[in-house]
Order: C-alpha cells, then sequence, then structure tokens
C-alpha cells in the first residue's frame, strides 16, 4: 500500500465508508474502484480488506472471477471479440486471430502503448449480427477479417484524444 499516493487512499477509504452500512458491500465498492481507477490492484484489495474486514484471498477471488474487474490497467480502447457460439460458428476465432496479429497482443492483454486492451468474450448478445465485436461498448456487427486493420487504424488514428 505504500505506492498508493494519499489522494488514491482518500478516495478508496471514502468508497469503503459510503458503503459501510451494506449487508453486502464487496461488489459495490470494486466496481466504483474500478470504475474510478480502472483496475483494481493487490495494494488496493489490501485497503479494502482493512476497510472492510474481508479477507484479501476473498477479495482477489471476486476481481478475478468477474470478467469486467481488472487486475491491471487496460488500455484506452478496449476491445471485445465476441466467442459466444452464433458468434464463434460465423467465423468469430478469425475475427479474434486477426486482431491478436494486428495489435500483437493476446486477449487479456493491453498494448505497450496503453492504446489498446483485448478481451475475448463469451456473448455480447449480438447474435443476429455475429460475428460481433465491441470497442468501449460500440458493437462492430457482422465483422470480417478484412475489416480488422481499417478499424484498428481509425482509433490509432485518434490516438490520445477522446475515449
Amino acid at each position: 500500500m505504500a505506492r498508493l499516493q494519499s489522494a488514491a487512499v482518500e478516495l478508496i477509504n471514502g468508497i469503503i465508508a459510503r458503503y459501510k452500512n451494506e449487508p453486502t458491500p464487496l461488489l459495490m465498492i470494486l466496481s466504483d474502484i474500478q470504475k474510478e481507477f480502472g483496475y483494481i490492484p493487490l495494494e488496493v484489495q489490501e485497503l479494502v480488506s482493512e476497510g472492510t474486514g474481508i479477507p484479501v484471498s476473498e477479495i482477489y477471488g471476486v476481481v478475478t472471477f468477474y470478467s469486467f474487474f481488472s487486475l491491471k490497467p487496460k488500455g484506452k480502447y478496449i476491445i471485445g471479440v465476441c466467442l459466444g457460439t452464433a458468434c464463434y460458428v460465423r467465423g468469430a476465432q478469425n475475427i479474434a486471430d486477426k486482431f491478436i496479429e494486428v495489435l500483437g497482443i493476446m486477449p487479456g492483454q493491453t498494448t505497450a502503448d496503453g492504446l489498446f486492451s483485448l478481451d475475448a468474450l463469451r456473448c455480447i448478445g449480438a447474435c443476429s449480427i455475429a460475428p460481433a465485436a465491441t470497442i468501449n461498448g460500440k458493437v462492430y456487427p457482422k465483422l470480417t477479417v478484412n475489416q480488422i486493420g481499417g478499424i484498428v487504424e481509425k482509433y490509432r488514428t485518434l490516438g490520445g484524444t477522446s475515449k
């Protein structure tokens, strides 16, 4: 915890205090921390443990179980490739493989420049427009392998501008 800045510790303690009267506050606390910082490293989990009395092992289990929590910082653009049944049978693995090739990272990783993170998702509820992927929540329907390079380039061009 020594690595956390005092402002971050204060913010996290404020989040913990906000849910002190809840019977099961952990998911709400972790969700707010994830929204604020973009990830939940071990130092933060230890602080949550101290503030709630919940063992770090339990907190770590929750953080690693739910895919919307992350132990590491995510990229500015989070690409989620749906590998659910409908997408998969329509070629989603080829889409995922092309993103892997173009970005040079595997699912669960972030590019060295911090611009992209790649996630393999089980279902995004877009079965009728499969194969599909999302980038920061925007759905890309009926994807083809040939589209992937252009999509990535569009976001590279945006770079440091608005998310």
